[in-house]
């Protein structure tokens, strides 16, 4: 089973995005949180393996909740869940661990999607968001391109060949099975990529991927 936190201030978009998600039998939400600092606490408690955060809650927001709980529980997936009019805090959700961005007012398959691509180790991003994570990130693109090219160079050709599937939004044993490894040992790629890339977690790897030219359609 996949074991989900869900946290919004809204009493309707938590049932709502609860009954999308318990059409999957292999999803179960298992904590709901109404504000930010409720939402680290059951996420501390109960160990989701995804958990869902609205931006704008009480006492802490969405954006703060993802950093304390990548900082706590590094082992669960963060994804926000936003809105077309929170475009500005993109840039903050992937500095501060962000895995992925769905929209609430997305297709039911899609979140489903999400959710299981993050329990599995992969960077989600809503086809409609991802756009704008693009765009908010593509400020001076010559400029990112070559600090991108810069932070790659110390990997080897096989970390190269693991940065570009990641990039691609696969996941551990989607790429275990292309490059016909075990998904330990993939694992083990991930976290040196991410470490000698000083990324914080598998978006921001990708973005790296994307800006540095590795992904050319590799999923396809």
């Amino acid at each position: 089973m996949i074991r989900v936190l869900l946290a919004d201030d809204e009493t309707m978009i938590r049932a709502g995005v609860r009954a999308i998600l318990g059409t999957d039998p292999q999803i179960e939400v298992v904590a709901e949180a109404a504000d930010g600092h409720e939402a680290v606490a059951l996420t501390r408690s109960h160990r989701p393996d995804v958990a869902l955060l609205d931006i704008r809650m009480p006492r802490m927001d969405g954006l703060a909740a993802v950093a304390e709980i990548h900082r706590v529980v590094p082992r669960t997936a963060v994804a926000v869940l936003t809105t077309f009019g929170e475009d500005a805090y993109i840039a903050r959700a992937l500095r501060d661990g962000a895995a992925g961005f769905l929209l609430k007012s997305g297709d039911p398959h899609e979140l489903i999607a999400g959710v299981r691509a993050l329990a599995e180790g992969a960077a989600f991003l809503s086809p409609r968001v991802a756009q704008r994570v693009i765009t908010e990130l593509s400020g001076d693109r010559m400029t990112r391109t070559t600090e991108a090219r810069r932070r790659i160079e110390p990997l080897t050709d096989r970390e190269r060949e693991v940065l570009s599937l990641v990039g691609a939004g696969l996941s551990n044993a989607e790429i275990a099975r292309r490059l016909h490894l075990t998904e330990g040992t993939v694992k083990s790629y991930v976290s040196t990529i991410l470490t000698r890339l000083g990324a914080r977690n598998r978006v921001q790897a990708a973005i790296v991927a994307h800006e540095a030219g590795l992904v050319t359609g590799e999923r396809a």
